[in-house]
């Protein structure tokens, strides 16, 4: 079977800023996307979390790790440049992991960031370049 390196993207967002709501959140979205996208963290390159300014009661990322075989994959938490209007309480992610070339990506956007990328609420085909 041939493997390509695939991006995933997500978010989700939180009603409030307390480390429970950021966990419990956190936990869906992860689920949804190990899930979705039929995941192994073993496949799982790196992982990018931002935040909105609002949120700072814990580390994405640090949920992320206390979650079985997530430990070991490099990650790293931002904060998300500020843009007056924008989603507030927002949570995003961006994976890079192996998966089968026939794979196709499930995006996950979650509660109120569901209206982020509705152009991705359809699972997203591998489309090769032309020099694959």
């Amino acid at each position: 079977m041939e493997w390509r390196i695939r991006a995933i993207r997500g978010a989700t967002t939180v009603s409030e800023n307390t480390s429970e709501a950021m966990q419990a959140a956190v936990m869906e979205l992860l689920d949804e996307l190990e899930q979705r996208n039929q995941l192994h963290p073993t496949d799982i390159i790196s992982v990018t979390f931002s935040v909105t300014k609002d949120l700072d009661a814990t580390f994405p990322a640090a949920i992320a790790r206390s979650r079985p075989l997530w430990d070991n994959i490099p990650m790293l938490d931002v904060q998300e440049m500020h843009v007056e209007g924008s989603l507030k309480g927002c949570i995003r992610f961006l994976l890079h992991t192996y998966l089968p070339i026939s794979a196709s990506v499930h995006h996950i956007y979650l509660r109120h960031a569901a209206n982020l990328r509705p152009d991705w609420s359809l699972p997203q085909p591998f489309v090769s370049s032309p020099s694959t």
